[in-house]
This record gives structure tokens, C-alpha cells and sequence, in this order.
């Protein structure tokens, strides 16, 4: 299988999709993260930094991550 049949130069969705997907995503997970943190930290100021922190690098890399795959033609057809 050659590079060609598993890339495309055209994305496979559209960078809204891609916007809304990752921002439910974060939201749900910052809710995770910051539970979590609560639980761990005992306080809600800390739980809520510590959510905010991982949640904006985790969003940016989540994004980039789905523009890369928007052009991997693999398992699509």
C-alpha cells in the first residue's frame, strides 16, 4: 500500500466539524479533568486552574491531531 492511498491533499471534513468536535470534547473532559482534580486537591480553586491549564493545551494538540487525520483516506472507504 502506497503513501498516496492513504493520504489526500483534501481534508475529509470540514474545519467546523472538526472545531465543534473538539471543543465538546474538551468541555466534556475539562468537567472529567476538574472532578478528578477536586478529588485529588481537595480544592475547587486549584481543581478548576488545573482543569483550565491541561484543557487549552490539550484543545490545540486535539485539533491538530484531527487536521492531520482529516486527510487520511485509510478505513474511510
Amino acid at each position: 500500500m502506497a503513501v498516496a492511498d492513504v493520504v489526500s491533499r483534501q481534508a475529509l471534513c470540514a474545519h467546523s466539524r472538526v472545531i465543534v468536535k473538539t471543543l465538546c470534547y474538551r468541555v466534556f473532559m475539562f468537567l472529567l479533568t476538574a472532578a478528578v482534580a477536586l478529588a485529588v486537591t481537595g480544592s475547587l480553586g486549584e481543581a478548576l486552574s488545573i482543569g483550565v491549564a491541561t484543557n487549552l493545551l490539550k484543545t490545540v494538540t486535539y485539533y491538530a491531531y484531527e487536521r492531520v487525520w482529516a486527510h487520511v483516506t485509510w478505513g474511510t472507504r
